[in-house]
């Protein structure tokens, strides 16, 4: 009851355990004087949990300042911060008091906490500390009691091993840590705050609300949303404000999915290195993107191998390419497509073109094209799932993008599906 009275609050969509974990830590955080550090993704809505954390707390009649710290410029953000004296610097005219000073018995949010200059860190890292802190320009020492929470997208523990961070600033701000999940791990959520949008769109222009039918909510959840809740509200006003029929198929939301079957968008989630059990923990983002291409090459070529060797017991030539007894026949339509082979990737082969162009020229004596076997490929799918996309293009290693194009490239109709 809490928790949800607290979503009504804040106006926070959702009921994913990620979601509610971080929602429980920072109402439980709340009533203490702990330093508070909040990581997440660009646009996940780190945000909302200082102003939680500060309704709840002992300070919520004292003031609250939000401060980004990427952006004010590296010389004036002693001074945003902890203010400066009258003639300290040129254009100094008068003295002035930082937001540690303004925020004495409330409380200071410092978003982007990961963008601070160095001196900067070493003036934070005494006010968190003692409580102390010296305006530019002058000698004397003054005290705020004021409550840190900062947020931050970028790993910080990699950032201290560069030295772009201090690690005792690093240690003294994860007192408590909190982790907003991304919008990618809250796919229960992602139709609700869809709706949620384009409800509030509709309203404040007194249009019609946006909907979606099944195959495009489907869509909708299975898109890595790069860019967060933030991307998906503007997915959905764009929608709202644009399209004129009110409900959205999938190949209008496609439209404003960018990337949606590119390669780039189809690559598992790099890890960060946390932990030091994680095996990309101390390697650069270079390496593992080799590392990655390389395993996938590694798979291709094994698809290939078995592909071959299907097609071979299938005709009853007995021919195993090397890879021993022939595998049953049940696992032909399982691995022709694994990826879709475009001009942005030209490095990566599909299992489809090699084995259209040698197994089959082996065995048959009328060979099949390449379209010929993608498309038989494609109806054995889709009649095994009862003609379920979703299902069908799992199976198959592509997207639904790349599906439905295919079906509309090759002339895939329903009857096609439905014949035996």
């Amino acid at each position: 009851m809490e928790l949800q009275s607290v979503k009504q609050r804040f106006g926070i969509i959702g009921n994913t355990a990620a979601l509610n974990r971080a929602l429980e830590v920072a109402l439980r955080v709340a009533p203490t004087d702990l330093t508070v550090l909040i990581s997440g993704e660009s646009g996940v809505g780190k945000e909302f949990f200082p102003q939680i954390i500060h309704a709840y707390s002992a300070r919520k009649h004292g003031n609250y300042i939000a401060v980004n710290c990427g952006a004010i410029p590296e010389g004036t953000i002693d001074s945003e911060l902890f203010g400066h004296e009258k003639g300290s610097f040129t254009g100094a005219t008068d003295s002035r008091k930082g937001y540690f000073e303004v925020a004495d018995g409330g409380t200071i949010f410092l978003d982007e906490v990961g963008e601070l200059p160095l001196t900067t860190q070493v003036r934070l890292l005494r006010v968190l500390q003692s409580g102390e802190f010296i305006r530019v320009g002058s000698s004397k020492a003054q005290k705020t009691n004021v409550r840190v929470v900062a947020a931050t997208n970028v790993n910080l523990r990699l950032a201290v091993e560069a030295g772009r961070f201090r690690e005792d600033l690093y240690y003294r701000l994860n007192t408590v840590p909190i982790a907003v999940p991304p919008l990618r791990d809250r796919k229960g959520d992602i139709h609700l705050l869809f709706r949620k949008f384009a409800s509030d769109i509709a309203t404040q222009y007194h249009i019609p609300p946006v909907t979606l039918d099944t195959r495009a909510r489907e869509m909708l959840e299975e898109y890595r949303w790069p860019g967060n809740v933030r991307q998906l509200k503007n997915v959905a006003e764009q929608i709202s404000a644009i399209e004129e029929r009110r409900e959205i198929g999938p190949e209008t939301l496609l439209r404003y999915l960018p990337d949606y079957s590119t390669p780039g968008s189809l690559m598992p989630v790099v890890p960060t290195g946390h932990g030091s059990g994680s095996e990309f923990a101390n390697t650069t983002e270079r390496d593992i993107l080799y590392k990655l291409l390389f395993d996938l090459r590694g798979e291709v070529s094994e698809l290939k191998g078995m592909v071959a060797e299907l097609a071979a017991a299938q005709h009853g030539s007995g021919t195993t390419s090397g890879y021993g007894t022939a595998l049953p026949v049940k696992y032909t339509a399982t691995p022709t497509l694994y990826t879709p082979a475009t001009s942005e990737n030209p490095y990566i082969e599909t299992a489809a073109e090699e084995v259209t162009d040698t197994s089959t020229a082996t065995v048959d004596s009328a060979p099949q094209t390449k379209e010929e076997a993608q498309r038989e490929m494609l109806i054995r799918a889709l009649r095994k799932h009862r003609g379920k996309r979703k299902e069908a293009a799992r199976e198959l290693f592509i997207s639904e993008r790349t599906l439905y194009r295919k079906i509309k490239e090759l002339g895939i109709q329903d009857k096609d599906i439905a014949n035996e």
